[in-house]
């Protein structure tokens, strides 16, 4: 977990618009974010069950990966983003990020008038309605299991016993495109073991770059073992909140816009192969050198 105290700067996006942002069409994007790539197994769902939306999608890169962090710093980091978003009228945010949603959701929610969507529930109501034997895992990243945001997400479905393990490592393999090799194997086993061994059925992959290693994963768990992951589940709340407060998309062409707090290009060429051709300039994010305390205390 990281010491706070030894955060050296916390940087904060302020975008130079381009020509081709400026000309995006009149209806609102919906903003969606994350630490890094994970997100965009989210994005990809919206994009092929909402064609009509835009997405603008901001990867907080200079800051990740957000797992190891502790609560409050996430929280201030997803704030930060988010006010950004709200700045560039998007008409919807989407917490693509368990960590972030396990840290900043009740927040967000009281702060923003747009409405919020998040991953965390999406998954669990998808896990219960697949479960045979009652018994859920969930991988997650250490923040998003420390904060017991599963266990509270499944409050309310008392007949399912939740295992839930940290694996902070298989994040890294995303980020740096390893998707499948021996050591990715290895790592997942270690992983999984205490999921395997209470029998769990099913499997949330409690953050959203997992999703990108479910051949490694099910490979791991074996047959028989139904793996959930939250961006479709997403997605669909996506079009539930837009058609029932009439935000939908009027059948405007759509506009798709990704920008980074890190290295822009760096992001676009794995986000390619993950998300596809969507993925065009990636603008970079200018950042300011923010105190560590000062990451914790804004915005307020």
């Amino acid at each position: 977990m990281s010491d706070i105290g030894s955060v050296a700067h916390a940087p904060w996006v302020s975008i130079i618009e381009s020509a081709d942002d400026q000309s995006a069409t009149d209806d609102p994007a919906i903003g969606v974010f994350d630490s890094g790539v994970g997100g965009l197994t989210v994005a990809r769902a919206i994009i092929d069950q909402l064609p009509n939306e835009s997405i603008l999608y901001v990867a907080d890169t200079a800051r990740q990966p957000y797992g190891p962090k502790r609560i409050a710093e996430v929280r201030a980091y997803a704030l930060q983003v988010m006010d950004h978003l709200v700045e560039h009228d998007v008409k919807m945010l989407v917490i693509a990020c368990n960590s972030a949603s396990a840290a900043v959701l009740r927040d967000a929610r009281e702060r923003y008038d747009v409405p919020v969507v998040e991953v965390i529930q999406p998954a669990t109501r998808r896990a219960v309605r697949a479960t045979r034997n009652g018994r859920v895992g969930v991988i997650a990243t250490r923040a998003t299991i420390e904060s017991m945001a599963y266990h509270d997400a499944f409050a309310a479905a008392p007949d399912v016993r939740l295992t839930g393990v940290a694996a902070p490592r298989l994040v890294e393999f995303v980020e740096r495109g390893e998707t499948m090799s021996e050591e990715l194997i290895e790592v997942a086993r270690e992983y999984l073991q205490p999921v395997i061994d209470d029998g769990c059925d099913t499997l949330i992959l409690g953050c959203t770059h997992y999703p990108l290693l479910a051949g490694a994963i099910s490979y791991v768990m074996g047959d028989g073992v139904t793996l959930v992951s939250s961006a479709d589940e997403t997605a669909k709340d996506v079009f539930r909140v837009l058609h029932d407060r009439g935000l939908a998309g009027q059948g405007s062409t759509p506009r798709h816009r990704f920008r980074a707090t890190g290295d822009g290009a760096l992001f676009a060429d794995l986000g390619r192969r993950f998300l596809g051709p969507e993925i065009g300039t990636v603008e970079r994010a200018m950042v300011e050198d923010v105190s560590g305390e000062e990451a914790l205390t804004a915005p307020s």
